[in-house]
């Protein structure tokens, strides 16, 4: 069974030091704080957290789990290390780093003139390009160049909560590694295999974002929430009861819908809402600064969109889809209308191709809208892909459909694809922006 060295025992060092320890592995914890190091050593929590002073007096009673201040002697009596070290920030939010970067500059020491093969398991919370961008380098700076084929890394985030750590290490929502090979993602699956969790393997940029994401995530649902209790406070109503039966859809509410990365949203019901909902607010002097933000914040997708065609110098483009969403006709604030208006006015000689668009020009339930509202738009359908592809030196796909699929397998080299659907294409200066090949 693998021996682990955990650098760092603050509130997530500590809990996993005990919990791996109690998995069965021997652990070495190393902190430079000697008041830390004499606790575990004496079986006693470092930290308040339900739980863990016994856990840690069983381990230490089994002899699991000791703790010393020698970076050298955990190196020399370990096989991987987990680096769980603070990453505070500073008052704008920048990263402090140096902490991070001086323990893997002795761990790298430590390592100096060895040939065994040896893992580094980065558990903090680090934004993405930590790893390849500071902890390799600081690694080899300390081991040596002729360390690297023996230097395996990973990110490995932490998904634990004060209060419920211990639960939280045993059952969080999936274990999440990041690595560049396989090596690294079987030991870490066989060290995690008592966790009742999924395991997930990505690369380790995505590991590190997504616990930043996922941070994030959870601050916006607790803003969302409170303002959602402003303004039923304001409406009389019980904000209590209207989240209980929110939270009870789990099928587009708690749920995957609506959570992947597109274009702006639109339709006849999201923003009417929206601004139902703040006029009704606004008029009973509640402030609600999330909720406000999220019409600009759609506003900002669909600039996007048109700096991102702009941004080629090109006069010839070609849409794929005009609707607010794939299979409908409904152009009621679509944000591709907008787009497209956006760039005629531009100077853009503009082509669109929807068949369900074309459809409801001649006996939908759109046409009136489409003969009143964007006549000058009904004019630019085009019936065929071939016809949108031999106009365009820009082809910009606004749908996921069968037509968007037929264009990009038919696009020329020398056409530039934006994909505003984020399906396909390659990522050029955070737009879905990519030359075809």
């Amino acid at each position: 069974m693998k021996k682990i060295s955990i650098f760092g025992l603050g509130y997530v060092g500590c809990v996993s030091a005990a919990c791996f320890a109690s998995s069965g592995y021997e652990v070495i914890g190393v902190d430079l704080n000697a008041d830390k190091v004499k606790m575990i050593n004496q079986g006693m929590s470092p930290i308040v957290e339900p739980g863990l002073d016994e856990m840690l007096q069983a381990v230490v009673a089994a002899g699991k789990l000791r703790a010393t201040d020698s970076c050298q002697q955990a190196i020399d009596e370990s096989d991987l290390v987990f680096v769980c070290v603070g990453t505070p920030g500073d008052q704008h939010g920048q990263l402090q780093l140096d902490a991070l970067k001086r323990v893997c500059q002795e761990i790298g020491a430590a390592l100096r003139g060895t040939q065994r093969e040896y893992t580094v398991v980065i558990r903090s919370t680090v934004l993405p390009g930590t790893l390849h961008g500071l902890v390799i380098p600081a690694l080899i700076e300390g081991a040596g160049e002729e360390f690297r084929p023996f230097l395996h890394v990973a990110s490995n985030p932490e998904f634990i909560r004060e209060g419920t750590a211990l639960k939280d290490f045993r059952n969080p929502p999936f274990t999440l590694v990041g690595s560049d090979d396989s090596a690294t993602q079987f030991l870490l699956r066989t060290i995690y295999a008592g966790v009742e969790a999924p395991f997930v393997q990505t690369t380790v940029e995505t590991a590190e974002t997504v616990k930043y994401v996922s941070n994030t995530f959870h601050a916006l649902k607790v803003s969302f929430a409170n303002e959602i209790g402003d303004a039923c406070n304001a409406f009389g109503v019980d904000s209590a009861e209207v989240m209980r039966i929110v939270c009870l859809d789990r099928k587009l509410n708690i749920s995957e819908a609506y959570m992947k990365p597109g274009f702006a949203f639109g339709g006849s019901c999201l923003p009417k809402d929206i601004k139902a909902l703040l006029y009704a607010a606004h008029h009973r002097d509640v402030s609600l600064p999330l909720l406000e933000s999220i019409l600009p914040s759609n506003r900002a997708q669909i600039q996007h969109g048109i700096d991102a065609v702009l941004s080629h110098g090109k006069k010839r483009v070609g849409m794929v889809g005009l609707s607010f969403k794939s299979n409908t006709d409904d152009l009621r604030e679509s944000p591709l209308v907008t787009l497209v208006e956006a760039l005629i006015g531009k100077g853009c000689d503009m082509r669109i191709l929807d068949r369900n668009v074309s459809i409801a020009r001649l006996t939908g339930s759109n046409r009136k809208y489409i003969e009143e509202e964007i006549p000058h738009i009904s004019s630019l359908m085009c019936e065929t892909t071939v016809g949108l592809l031999e106009h365009a030196q820009v082809v910009v796909i606004g749908s996921d459909s069968a037509e968007a699929k037929q264009v990009m397998q038919g696009l020329r080299d020398d056409q530039i694809l934006i994909d505003l659907t984020r399906t396909a294409g390659k990522l050029v200066d955070g737009k879905q922006a990519k030359v075809a090949a």
